[in-house]
């Protein structure tokens, strides 16, 4: 009887080991076939330790608000004449009819809505490109750089001069319009881009197809008068400030300065250069027209604007652009929800809160699976930790980056900011791989076979 209880015992050993001896070889297999990337595709990366200064990403969490007044022009005291303005001049009795001892009413004129003038007194005389204003009996009188009050005495002095007014009359003269300049905006901030972050995945991509309606620029054509004639002004009347979805700079493009056979040429020598695709890479940014004024408004610590006041002083026919922010984005792969996500404009992101934004967990509670089957995703299965960041690089090139998420959980200087245009691919290392697959052959062979 022992005999054959110890003859089973050991035809039972070898059944165990004859399963165990089939099911590696399967499980191998099985591992290689399943979609474990980190095994069969590896990837050459650099440690995020390692990455040259150069190709980091700029912080921008500690840049500053430049102060809004310095886009607005100072105000003289007394408004100053120019062309363009109407100046209405009364000077009684000059032009009496057929009674001289009558009383004159001089005409008055209201102005117009929203101005902040005083009612006209007087005809209205324009005043003329080359400065002067043409009044009867005595012609051309210049009040070009003159006040009011300047220019009342100029006139006066030229009828006295002239025999049409005794010494000590004087004209009244006062300012029916001021100078207007015709500036057009043109604003890119109009999107709905700053809800994106709420979709994930494919849903976030057919949302952003349907709000393509909403990304389309507003266009402005302004008559600003003078002294308001300014960046600010300009900004204001057309909705303000531009918003978290628009550069933090803004663009002036000026019309006297415009050359549009310079600029061909300048592009020209450029694509000579560079030439005109670069798959894979980038190309370095477009050089700026001569009469491009950009002002900036954020700086980083210890700058200082370097615009004059005279820059932000529009001119007839000057465009202001706002641009958009809809390219500085990063995209995600992998183990994480596929997507595109736009970049804060004003505050930093490290690869834990661009994962956190793309829906993944961080360490222990981090989602995602071993292989295709299942094996590595359910109870006690190790999350990933290889983030590899694919950051393009001028000249068709592109440098990979890897970053140990549970390293950089516990220290700062390994969490790596994301810079616009990186791919972000979440996956487990090999040996995360290979532990998932085989807490989950044991979950699901081992215990079964312990139990026959």
């Amino acid at each position: 009887m022992k005999y054959l209880i110890h003859s089973a015992n050991q035809q039972g050993i070898r059944l165990t080991l004859n399963r165990w001896s089939l099911l590696c070889p399967l499980a191998l297999l099985g591992l290689f076939a399943s979609g474990c990337t980190a095994l069969v595709s590896p990837i050459q990366t650099i440690p995020a330790s390692r990455v040259p200064p150069e190709l980091l990403a700029i912080p921008v969490a500690n840049d500053r608000v430049i102060d809004y007044a310095r886009l607005r022009q100072a105000e003289p005291e007394e408004h100053i004449l120019d062309s363009d303005d109407v100046l209405g001049v009364h000077i009684e009795n000059l032009f009496a009819g057929e009674d001289p001892n009558a009383p004159q009413i001089p005409p008055v004129t209201m102005p117009e809505p929203g101005s902040d003038l005083s009612p006209g007194i007087g005809l209205p005389y324009p005043v003329r490109d080359d400065g002067t204003i043409s009044m009867p009996f005595v012609g051309p009188i210049a009040v070009k750089g003159l006040t009011l009050a300047q220019a009342e005495e100029v006139i006066g002095r030229v009828y006295v001069e002239k025999n049409y007014l005794r010494e000590g009359q004087r004209p009244i003269v006062t300012l029916i319009r001021k100078r207007t300049y015709k500036v057009f905006v043109i604003r890119q901030d109009n999107n709905a881009l700053s809800n994106q972050q709420n979709g994930l995945g494919f849903q976030f991509a057919q949302r952003a197809v349907a709000e393509r309606a909403d990304l389309s620029s507003r266009g402005f054509v302004l008559q600003l008068p003078a002294y308001r004639n300014d960046l600010l002004n300009a900004l204001t009347e057309t909705g303000g400030l531009p918003g978290i979805n628009a550069k933090a700079e803004v663009k002036i493009l000026r019309s006297d300065k415009l050359d549009p056979r310079k600029r061909d040429e300048m592009l020209r020598e450029f694509y000579l250069q560079f030439g005109t695709s670069n798959v894979g890479g980038t190309l370095p940014p477009l050089p700026d027209d001569p009469n491009v004024v950009k002002v900036p408004l954020r700086l980083k610590p210890g700058q200082f604007p370097k615009f004059s006041e005279q820059d932000i002083i529009l001119k007839e026919g000057d465009v202001v652009l706002v641009e958009t922010r809809d390219t500085e984005v990063y995209y995600t792969g992998g183990l994480l929800n596929p997507g595109e996500f736009l970049l804060p404009r004003d505050k930093d992101t490290d690869v834990l809160n661009a994962v956190a934004i793309a829906g993944g967990g961080i360490g222990a509670f981090q989602q995602g699976g071993g292989f295709a089957g299942g094996l590595g995703g359910g109870i006690g299965s190790v999350p990933p930790s290889q983030l590899i960041i694919m950051r393009p690089l001028p000249g068709n090139r592109q440098i990979a980056i890897e970053v140990d998420l549970t390293r950089a959980i516990n220290d700062p200087r390994e969490r790596l900011l994301v810079k616009p245009g990186d791919t972000l691919i979440l996956r487990h290392k090999p040996r995360e791989e290979v532990l998932n697959f085989s807490i989950g052959a044991f979950f699901t062979y081992g215990l079964r076979e312990l139990f026959n």
